[in-house]
C-alpha cells in the first residue's frame, strides 16, 4: 500500500511532474552519460521536499545511517544495486570490513548496521564489522530488540591494509561520518578501497560546498531537458568567522539571510507565489539535525537569546559551529496521516532502492523534521522510482517517485564530483 500524499499546491508541481514524465528518455539518457563521467558514492541518502511549485533536496548524507526504515520489499533493489557497485570496486572481492558509527546502545542505528550488514551479506560477502570503540578489544556480541546479533570486533592494522582478526578485506566500508576528525588508524589505506573516501566526513566536507556543485549540475540538466533551475534547486549564500556564543558574525548572517529572501521574493512573484519566503540557517557541517533553525526575517538572526545560540552553537560531537549555510526554505505540502512529512530517498551506486517518510507532528511545513518528534514510516510502492507510468497522471505514485528519484539523482550526481574534486593532492 502506498502513503497517500495530501498535497495543496498540486497544479505547478503536476506541471513539473509531467514534464520529467514527457522527457523521460531524454532523462535517463543524460543520466547514463554522466555516469559514465563520474564514479557514484557507494551509497547516499537524500533530504527532499516537496513545496507544491518546487521540488528540492535540502540535504545529502553520504553515510546513511536509516537502512532499517526501508521497507522490506528493498531488499532485493539494495542487493542489486550493491552487487553492481561491489563488482564496480572489488569484482574479486570476498571479504568487506563495514565500520559503524560508536554507538552501542542505539538500537534503531544499530538495526540500519544490522540490515546493512544483511545487504552486503546477499551480494555473496563475507561481512566483518569492525568498530573504533577503544573498549573493543575482541569480538563482542550485541543483541538487538529484534532479536538479531551483531558482533564487533576490534579492527586490525597491518602496514596499509586494515581488517578484523582473521580477514583482510578487499575493501572497508565506512558508516562512520568522521564528525569527530579521522582516527590515526584509518589514513594512508593505500592499498585498499575505503569508501566512502576520508575526504567525504564531515570533518571536511562542506555543505555549501555541495550545494555550489549541485546548482552547476542542476544549471546543465535543466538546459538538457528546458526547465528553470530554480523548481529543483535551493538558493543558498554562507557566513564564516561566525561564533553563536560571542555573537559574532551577526552582521555577515543578517546581510545573507536578507539578501536570499530578497531573491526568493522575486521567484515568488515570478510563479504567482502567495507563500511567505523563509530560509534556514545551518551549520556547514555536520548531521543528526543539529544547529538548524528557520528564519523569516534578517532581525531574527541578531541578537539570539541564550537558548537559540547554545542550540546552534555546537552539532555532533561537540563540535564548535564556526561556519553555516543560508539555504532558501523549501516547504513541504506533504503529510502522513495528518503529520508534516517529507520523503528520504536511498541510493547505492547509481541507482534508487527505497526510501521512507521523515513525519514529525510537532513540527510545521517550513521547519526542521528531523527533530524530536519524529518518525519514519517506509515507502511501500508497487514500483520503485526509476518505472514511471506516463498512461497514469503525473501525482500517480509511481510517477511522484520518479520524480523524487530523479531529483535525489541529481544531489547523487553532485556528491559524486564533489567528491572528485575535494580530493586531497597527494604528494
Amino acid at each position: 500500500m502506498v502513503p497517500r500524499l495530501t498535497t495543496a499546491l498540486t497544479g505547478p508541481l503536476l506541471e513539473l511532474e509531467r514534464q520529467f514524465l514527457d522527457r523521460a528518455t531524454a532523462i535517463e539518457k543524460w543520466f547514463r552519460a554522466q555516469w559514465h563521467d563520474h564514479q557514484p558514492p557507494f551509497y547516499g541518502s537524500v533530504d527532499l521536499r516537496n513545496a507544491g511549485f518546487k521540488l528540492a533536496p535540502v540535504d545529502m548524507n553520504l553515510f546513511p545511517g536509516g537502512f532499517n526504515n526501508l521497507n522490506p520489499a528493498f531488499m532485493p533493489l539494495c542487493v542489486q544495486a550493491a552487487q553492481a557497485a561491489v563488482e564496480r570496486l572489488c569484482p574479486n572481492a570476498s571479504n568487506i570490513v563495514l565500520i559503524p558509527e560508536n554507538h552501542t546502545r542505539n538500537q534503531f542505528y544499530l538495526q540500519n548496521v544490522a540490515r546493512l550488514a544483511s545487504i552486503l551479506g546477499l551480494t555473496g560477502l563475507n561481512v566483518s564489522i569492525g568498530s573504533l570503540l577503544p573498549e573493543i578489544t575482541e569480538a563482542t556480541v550485541l543483541t538487538l530488540d529484534s532479536g538479531v546479533h551483531l558482533t564487533l570486533e576490534p579492527l586490525v592494522r597491518q602496514g596499509k591494509r586494515l581488517g578484523v582478526k582473521g580477514v583482510d578485506p578487499c575493501a572497508v566500508l565506512l558508516n562512520n561520518d568522521l564528525s569527530a576528525g579521522v582516527p590515526d588508524i584509518l589514513r594512508g589505506l593505500d592499498e585498499q578501497w575505503l569508501i566512502p573516501p576520508l575526504h567525504a566526513g564531515w570533518h571536511a566536507r562542506r555543505k555549501s560546498i555541495h550545494a555550489a556543485v549541485y546548482e552547476r549540475v542542476v544549471a546543465e540538466f535543466a538546459t538538457a531537458i528546458g526547465i528553470d533551475p530554480w523548481r529543483v534547486s535551493p538558493a543558498f549564500r554562507v557566513c564564516s568567522g561566525v561564533n553563536f556564543h560571542e555573537r559574532a558574525g551577526e552582521e555577515c548572517l543578517a546581510y545573507q539571510v536578507d539578501s536570499l529572501l530578497t531573491d526568493v521574493r522575486a521567484k515568488y512573484r515570478e510563479y504567482g507565489i502567495e507563500d511567505e519566503p523563509f530560509v534556514v540557517v545551518k551549520a556547514d557541517a555536520g548531521t543528526y539535525g543539529m544547529g538548524v533553525m528557520t528564519v523569516k526575517d534578517a532581525a531574527e538572526v541578531v541578537g539570539l537569546n541564550r537558548r537559540q545560540r547554545n542550540k546552534m552553537a555546537v552539532v555532533k560531537e561537540g563540535l564548535q559551529v564556526g561556519e553555516v549555510i543560508i539555504q532558501e526554505g523549501v516547504r513541504t505540502v506533504e503529510t502522513v496521516d495528518g503529520a508534516v512529512a517529507e520523503p528520504v530517498i536511498y541510493m547505492m551506486d547509481h541507482y534508487v532502492v527505497g526510501g521512507f517518510y521523515r513525519v514529525n507532528n510537532r513540527r510545521g511545513s517550513d521547519e526542521n523534521l528531523n527533530a524530536p518528534g519524529m518518525e519514519f514510516r517506509s515507502l511501500a510502492f508497487d514500483t520503485a522510482c526509476s518505472t514511471p507510468d506516463c498512461s497514469q497522471e503525473p501525482d500517480a505514485a509511481p510517477n511522484r517517485f520518479y520524480a523524487y528519484g530523479v531529483v535525489a539523482r541529481l544531489a547523487l550526481l553532485a556528491a559524486s564530483v564533489e567528491i572528485e574534486e575535494t580530493e586531497p593532492e597527494t604528494a
